[in-house]
């Protein structure tokens, strides 16, 4: 079959939106309509080169529509559900599955960054020549093809828009602070960066009744979004010095738990410093690979937890069912994280004001 879908042929080139084909299905793949794609930093990674991955590709991570299709051996969605689109899909046997490890699956890890399924291939193609799935997913297009365990069914009474925000930054965030760091009733939490991902800290924190959350960031605009969110206390980085205020509000100490979800390089230090002896960092920011981070040494001492997760512990068939339930009874915060709602063909504009800062989230949608 055909479709539209935006595709990066060049590091550093615009997208366009062309014509792909899809190949037959094989056995345990679900095809699936696309109706709305999240724009990530992830995907403008790679569009800027930070982040290597095979071209000419397709990208897009954060994806929802409906099960279109499925193939053999296929049980767990049936063509008309609605799904979520996962971007850590799993075999569910290997080594690191059987540990309860999802996110490191082997045959995830050896094939997604080559472009391919998790059988090794592709599915698309472009102009005759291989066209690379983006993270086992590609929803920057009018349909996908995903591994059986990368399409999670959802109530059909959220909107598409609202659930795809959950196949990335809403599970990510939320999950680090609900199944990662497994922050308590009456906790102070500090999150350091109110983008996307921090946003969902934030509310996350506020789910599991942390009692004090404090958003730092150095954008007074996302600062006040933070509040929102649920945000007791907020402080702009580029004002004041964001461990200290942090200590100021916890008698001296530092927070119970301190989360990086802004980028690492320039706000790992503060956050270990806003985190008390004893207490636990969650790192969910990224820079490029080889970057180097300088750090304090006895920032690192204390009997202080450090932990990265890339994906908020994420077991996607009990996540996202259960925040798309939190959404529909009011509880989960979905319609304010999006910023602006666009046309495939102006997906290079959505990046572009990401680029600029001016959004958390762009959602492209599909269809009527």
């Amino acid at each position: 079959m055909e479709c539209r879908a935006a595709v990066l042929h060049r590091v550093g080139e615009s997208l366009q939106v062309e014509t792909i084909e899809i190949g037959e299905l094989q056995r345990g793949d679900v095809l699936v309509r696309i109706r709305a794609s999240g724009l990530c930093h992830t995907d403008l990674e790679v569009i800027q080169g930070s982040l290597a991955y095979p071209m000419p590709i397709v990208l897009g991570h954060e994806g929802a529509g409906v099960v279109e299709a499925v193939g053999d051996g296929v049980t767990a969605v049936k063509p008309g559900d609605h799904v979520v689109c996962s971007w850590n899909p799993h075999c569910g046997h290997c080594f690191y599955c059987e540990r309860d490890q999802p996110i490191l699956c082997e045959p995830f890890s050896r094939h997604q960054p080559q472009g391919h399924l998790l059988d090794g291939t592709s599915r698309l193609r472009v102009g005759g020549k291989e066209l690379h799935h983006f993270s086992v997913v590609s929803s920057h297009a009018e349909y996908c093809v995903v591994p059986e365990s990368g399409a999670i069914a959802v109530p059909r009474e959220i909107p598409f828009d609202r659930a795809c925000l959950i196949g990335c930054g809403v599970m990510t965030g939320v999950g680090a602070v609900t199944h990662i760091a497994r922050v308590p009733v009456g906790a102070s939490v500090a999150v350091f960066g109110a983008g996307a991902v921090g946003l969902n800290a934030i509310q996350g924190a506020r789910l599991a009744g942390a009692e004090r959350i404090v958003a730092v960031d150095v954008s007074d605009g996302k600062l006040e979004l933070a509040r929102e969110f649920g945000a007791t206390d907020t402080v702009n980085a580029e004002r004041d010095d964001p461990a200290a205020f942090v200590r100021s509000l916890t008698g001296g100490r530092g927070a119970d738990y301190a989360i990086e979800a802004a980028g690492i390089v320039h706000s790992l230090q503060p956050t270990l410093d806003a985190c008390w002896p004893g207490g636990m960092i969650v790192i969910l920011g990224k820079t490029h690979v080889d970057a180097q981070v300088p750090l304090r040494w006895g920032s690192l001492m204390g009997e202080r937890r450090i932990i990265r997760s890339s994906y908020g512990g994420a077991r996607p068939r009990r996540d996202f069912p259960l925040l798309a339930r939190q959404y529909l009874e009011g509880k989960l915060k979905l319609d304010e994280l999006i910023t602006c709602r666009l046309r495939l063909e102006e997906i290079d504009d959505g990046f572009a004001q990401m680029t600029e800062g001016g959004v958390v989230r762009a959602v492209v949608i599909m269809g009527d």
